[in-house]
């Protein structure tokens, strides 16, 4: 650690089985009527009119934006916002994953401090006035959003996705009520699942980490690593669903504290281009990217490979930091992650797109907290490799 460390997370975290109800509360501390900010799939499940109900019992006020239907653009910020000031709002609860979170976090930034959602990427722009209240809910184990000061928005004019770090963006109160993820498919288990993990295995191979966020990243990757498997085969288990909702909020903290890193950096752009959700695109990413990393970072992997296996307290760390990549590919066969070829994408277009991906990916700042810092020419070169990686087979990567 250089200089310094800092820890930011919400003022309040609710946590544990049955902490939704709570959000009358919460809100009620907070204005007086409130924008809900979810999507079709948490309405028909039942959970926006939960949320309403709750709502009710404190006699708060409540308008409902349903437009979040993919990851989070810049339109989705504008008609949330319109909505918001239409009804006259002051206080924003967000309901569902990272995109209902992160458009939230944009709409209650620029409700106060005004201006285009892209002008605050890159601190070009700085939020200097306090934010709307933000009340955040994730209903998949994943993002780790509500704890996070970043959102991640798409510019619909170029393609890319920016992200925005600044302590404005925070929510305000995180509320992780694990019996929410329980409506989770299959797929979405696995991906956000890794999508966690990833956050932080970031967060501790991260240039920026600290002895605090060394800490969540560390109780996070154990949790998830112990029942990632459990809650993807059954996911009606509750006891796996609270330690991968609590692994994520961990993971969330770390990363919003410690930085991603090249993971993210290249993620991305794929999203932004191929339309390819978040957490597929981290879980896609992970295990070529830790080979690439792996001899910056031999410590740090043999942590990770010592935590999924307990036989390896005895391996030298080299050997512990190759089991750590060697489980990580074992554990996306498993939860049938697929390639960036089996998901669909064109070779073709892919392979014109590498340049503009790898040169979004080092705009972003992500990949210079790397422990093995890439050049713009290994960042195409990794695109390559991922596109048709093959988790099953040994790695050739140098």
């Amino acid at each position: 650690m250089n200089g310094h460390a800092v820890l930011r997370m919400p003022r309040t975290i609710h946590y544990g089985p049955g902490s939704f109800e709570k959000v009358g509360s919460e809100v009620a501390l907070k204005g007086k009527k409130a924008l809900i900010i979810s999507d079709e799939v948490m309405n028909k499940l039942g959970n926006v009119n939960a949320c309403q109900t709750y709502l009710k019992k404190e006699n708060m006020a409540y308008a409902v934006y349903l437009g979040v239907a993919s990851e989070p653009t810049d339109d989705y910020v504008a008609e949330a916002l319109s909505l918001f000031e239409k009804e006259k709002c002051d206080v924003v609860v967000s309901l569902g994953g990272g995109s209902c979170i992160d458009t939230a976090k944009a709409v209650c930034v620029l409700a106060t401090n005004g201006g285009y959602i892209g002008d605050y990427m890159g601190g070009k722009k700085l939020a200097n006035v306090e934010p709307i209240p933000h009340v955040a809910i994730p209903t998949t184990a994943g993002t780790g959003s509500e704890a996070t000061d970043a959102t991640v928005i798409t510019n619909t004019k170029n393609d890319v996705k920016m992200m925005i770090k600044q302590p404005a963006f925070m929510p305000v109160t995180a509320i992780v009520d694990p019996m929410l993820s329980r409506s989770s498919p299959k797929h979405v288990t696995a991906a956000t699942g890794v999508d966690a993990l990833s956050h932080a295995i970031e967060a501790y191979i991260s240039r920026l980490a600290h002895p605090l966020t060394d800490m969540m990243a560390l109780s996070a990757m154990k949790r998830i690593t112990e029942n990632i498997m459990t809650a993807f085969e059954n996911g009606e288990d509750i006891a796996a669903r609270e330690e991968m909702a609590l692994g994520a909020l961990q993971a969330g903290i770390a990363f919003s504290n410690a930085s991603v890193c090249l993971v993210h950096g290249m993620s991305r752009p794929i999203g932004a281009l191929f339309h390819v959700p978040h957490g597929y695109s981290n879980a896609m990413l992970l295990p070529a990217v830790l080979e690439f990393s792996k001899g910056a970072a031999i410590e740090r992997l043999a942590d990770l490979g010592r935590i999924f296996s307990a036989d390896a307290k005895n391996l030298t760390d080299e050997k512990a930091a190759d089991l750590a990549v060697s489980s990580v590919k074992a554990l996306c066969l498993k939860l049938r992650i697929p390639n960036l070829q089996e998901w669909g994408i064109d070779k073709v277009e892919f392979d014109d797109a590498i340049g503009k991906m790898a040169k979004d990916a080092v705009a972003s700042g992500s990949p210079a907290n790397n422990p093995r810092i890439p050049s713009l020419k290994e960042i195409e070169a990794l695109y390559g490799v991922c596109y048709s990686y093959a988790f099953a087979s040994e790695s050739k990567l140098k």
